[in-house]
């Protein structure tokens, strides 16, 4: 069952979605996995998986080993940017940047290799256009940032800002990630714009204790949540389903 509800309203989730992105730079010398199960414990509710430098036949299986930890847990493993890994190795789905494969092509060709079976497209989105151009193409959820000043992307389009995320999150109505710099503390900002949840790097796999970054991340999220209710953005220019 697809995890991530067709509306921008996050409080259709139950609760706010804290999505990590694991990065080798940030682990540094400690293991992959065992990081990873951290952030599991620590309440993460989505894991992608990226590795920019491995070969094929080490992405495919360190997603299985990956996928060893997050399925019996029902954590849904993304993969980025390999549509191929994604669908070799068995993941949940696949996350698709604005230079990668198009989305309705990746989503035409995990149907014909799936057939019935869910499979999440995600999509980046640095504006309302690509916004409206990825939820078209058949995306399930978006990716938008950099929200704030990170360093653990050298690709990213500018930083859009919270306004940036504001309006993409009112321009869709599919779920909407913020990514970029979130911690703790500017967690609530992502919320308050119509976020249904944050993606994270450093935050997590760079902390000495990912675990409690983790906790600390979920307990920010859910908090600004539950203090101020996001109202549903206004129909009018929202993306058709």
């Amino acid at each position: 069952m697809n995890p991530l509800c067709p509306s921008s309203a996050p409080g259709l989730w139950g609760a706010p979605l804290l999505y990590v992105c694991t990065d080798r730079a940030c682990a540094g010398t400690r293991p992959l996995l065992k990081l990873i199960d951290e952030a599991i414990a620590g309440g993460a509710g989505m894991v992608q998986l990226r590795e920019k430098t491995l070969s094929g036949r080490g992405f495919y299986s360190l997603a299985l080993e990956a996928l060893a930890l997050t399925r019996p847990r029902g954590i849904p493993l993304i993969i980025n940017d390999r549509l191929d890994i994604a669908l070799a190795a068995g993941a949940d789905g696949v996350h698709l940047g604005q230079g990668d494969l198009p989305v309705e092509r990746a989503r035409a060709l995990a149907r014909e290799a799936l057939g019935g079976r869910p499979f999440l497209v995600g999509a980046s989105a640095h504006n309302r256009s690509e916004a409206l151009a990825a939820c078209a193409a058949g995306a399930d959820y978006l990716g938008c940032g950099a929200v704030f000043p990170t360093g653990t992307k050298q690709d990213i389009a500018g930083v859009v800002g919270v306004e940036g995320l504001r309006a993409v999150c009112g321009a869709v109505r599919i779920p909407v990630l913020g990514i970029g710099g979130i911690n703790a503390e500017n967690a609530p900002a992502v919320m308050r714009a119509g976020a249904a949840g944050a993606a994270v790097v450093s935050a997590v796999f760079g902390a000495a204790d990912p675990r409690a970054a983790a906790q600390a991340l979920r307990a920010a999220l859910r908090a600004a949540l539950n203090a101020a209710p996001v109202t549903p953005p206004d129909s009018a220019g929202q993306a058709a389903e």
